[in-house]
């Protein structure tokens, strides 16, 4: 290939982490996840003219047990919402998220109680893609910044060491609604709801009185 051309004496030299980083990001399988809209754009993406299979990617698996990558393409219900979570678990380690879309990342135009407003309420994400719905190129741009991600992640007991690290907050990271996130008396209402267990009550309850159902102290 031409690659030994390169090499002084035909030595290569690299960490353990660089070169199992390297065969990850360039061997990433995604899921056969399509939600609304935003899978049109990834199947395009997937087709001759874009062609991830330049990147190692060009099979979407249809087992969830072959995926290491799950691009969740388009709004998610909340009856959607524990199927794509058993499909996350289901996933082999270690796997990756790509929130596609408005829909997927915030809601969108969806503002109500049938949509989850971002799927970190639901999995975790590690890279976000704007659009509605974005065209092929952001997603592969989006691929690309994952790549490089993946290429910095620690291994082994440096991965043990900061995990163990950061701090376990009181409510886990995506499971607080977005419409609360910046709102100091709801937040501490919401905090207040997971320690007694009514999180889900306060929610319904705040979003009939948004509505003039009922009124909220």
């Amino acid at each position: 290939m031409g690659l030994e051309e390169k090499l002084p004496n035909g030595i290569l030299l690299t960490t353990v982490e660089g070169l199992v980083n390297w065969t990850r990001k360039a061997s990433l399988w995604p899921a056969t996840f399509g939600l609304a809209c935003c899978a049109i754009e990834m199947m395009s993406t997937g087709a001759a003219r874009y062609d991830t299979g330049r990147f190692g990617m060009e099979v979407f698996r249809p087992s969830p047990r072959q995926a290491d990558l799950m691009i969740v393409a388009g709004r998610v219900s909340q009856k959607m919402a524990p199927v794509l979570r058993q499909i996350y678990d289901q996933m082999a380690n270690p796997k990756w998220v790509l929130s596609m879309g408005v829909c997927a990342s915030s809601g969108g135009m969806f503002n109500n109680y049938a949509i989850v407003q971002g799927v970190d309420h639901v999995v975790p994400v590690d890279i976000y893609l704007p659009g509605c719905p974005p065209r092929p190129e952001m997603l592969l741009d989006a691929i690309l910044k994952l790549h490089e991600k993946i290429m910095h992640e620690p291994l082994g007991e440096k991965r043990r060491q900061e995990l163990a690290e950061k701090p376990e907050p009181l409510i886990k990271p995506g499971s607080m609604p977005s419409s609360y996130r910046f709102n100091k008396k709801r937040a501490k209402q919401w905090r207040e709801a997971v320690e007694a267990g009514n999180a889900e009550q306060l929610r319904i309850k705040n979003w009939m009185a948004e509505r003039g159902v009922v009124e909220v102290d």
